[in-house]
């Protein structure tokens, strides 16, 4: 099953638009990531991917308040990325809110935590970031290229039981030119 999820990027507390990830790129498009969150749930919306893009470039959460502000005044389904190093990271999360967390950089690193973080937490509540540049897995907020495969990547995760995977396509991120379908098959 394929569910299409709104986005909010964040940086300084506010949500913004990167081109291909490029942090230099960064476009505000709103001062309130609680507004823009409530929108969503307003227009029906039951989930919402919340990235902390100053966590993802600091290797360590950043705003773990914005998610909890977010999950405590909507009704949404938060899944969050951005940061998370640790089994600590991901209990933050969880305790802030997020119905599910996003895992990538540790993952192409440290395959075996991530395998026993799926254990340790269960395969409903971890998500693997799975964010590419020509099929091979970015990481570190997509400013780390690696030569691993994405689809050899996934395959390995769920043989470990892996249930959820969200995957950018970099190179499409914020040129509003479609998906990337082929890939996504």
């Amino acid at each position: 099953m394929i569910r299409i999820i709104p986005a909010i990027d964040i940086i300084d507390g506010k949500c913004v638009r990167l081109n291909k990830g490029e942090y230099a790129s960064k476009k505000v498009y709103n001062e309130n990531p609680l507004d823009v969150a409530i929108s969503f749930a307003d227009s029906g919306l039951e989930f919402l991917h919340l990235v902390d893009l100053d966590g993802a470039k600091a290797g360590k959460i950043v705003n773990w308040k914005i998610l909890e502000t977010i999950a405590s005044k909507t009704n949404l389904k938060v899944d969050f990325g951005g940061g998370v190093r640790t089994a600590t990271d991901i209990q933050t999360a969880l305790d802030s809110g997020a119905k599910q967390v996003n895992c990538g950089s540790v993952a192409a690193k440290k395959p075996e935590t991530f395998k026993q973080w799926l254990h340790e937490f269960g395969t409903e509540k971890l998500i693997l970031s799975s964010d590419v540049r020509a099929e091979k897995i970015a990481i570190n907020a997509w400013q780390e290229n690696t030569s691993i495969n994405i689809f050899d990547f996934i395959l390995q995760f769920q043989e470990a039981g892996l249930q959820y995977i969200c995957c950018t396509d970099i190179e499409k991120d914020g040129e509003l030119k479609g998906s990337s379908i082929d890939l996504y098959k």
